[in-house]
């Protein structure tokens, strides 16, 4: 049995910006992932809104740093196979962070805690790593939502090549996610039902190919 984690945000665990709610579980990404890659994998889905890659949100009430929490969720599910992530529009609120390069330096950060990571008995090497591109911001007359991600529309342009490049320098796995989702106008950051399942389906034969299968 192979295990795969996918660790991520508001795009991962769900949120449809029609409700505002969630979307039904067999539309989620990671659900659609594991129906394509089978009863031999199993796919954990880790998703939390407002998730940054390693940044503090003083306006939450849980834990939104991605690097803070990582080691607690790596070593619950371990042993793993593979480690998809899926992280850094939150990095882009001014409030957070702000530029697509601090969602790099977050994402690098990731990648270092999953390789240095004291895994539990039975994993004997550090899994694979897939670094995937958030689709790009779009405008929106969401007022609230527009605010929140000021300038993140030509900053989220920006991450796609910056991940490439970072998946390259590391020896991860890499896939935009923008080249088969794009984002609602709704509220300009999240997915609808088909967008999200699209990112599934496109995702699992770079997993597949990743796990060995």
């Amino acid at each position: 049995m192979k295990t795969v984690l996918c660790y991520g945000d508001s795009l991962t665990w769900g949120y449809n910006a029609e409700g505002p709610g969630r979307h039904a579980l067999a539309d989620r990404w990671p659900s659609v992932l594991q129906v394509a890659l089978g009863q031999g994998v199993q796919v954990i889905a880790e998703g939390l809104n407002g998730r940054t890659t390693a940044y503090d949100d003083h306006t939450a009430d849980c834990d939104r740093n991605g690097a803070r929490i990582l080691p607690t969720i790596l070593q619950t599910h371990g042993p793993l196979d593979l480690v998809i992530i899926l992280l850094g529009t939150n990095d882009m609120k001014p409030v957070v962070a702000g530029p697509a390069f601090s969602a790099v330096q977050g994402m690098e950060r990731l990648i270092e805690i999953i390789r240095h990571h004291a895994w539990p008995l039975g994993q004997d090497q550090t899994p694979e790593i897939l670094i995937v591109a958030p689709p790009a911001l779009c405008e929106t007359a969401n007022t609230a939502f527009a605010a929140m991600f000021a300038g993140g529309v030509e900053q989220s342009s920006m991450l796609s090549t910056l991940y490439a490049d970072l998946a390259d320098e590391t020896g991860c796995g890499f896939f935009d996610a923008g080249s088969v989702a794009v984002t609602t106008p709704l509220d300009g950051v999240h997915l609808d039902a088909d967008n999200t399942r699209a990112i599934g389906r496109a995702l699992a034969p770079v997993a597949s190919m990743m796990l060995g299968l």
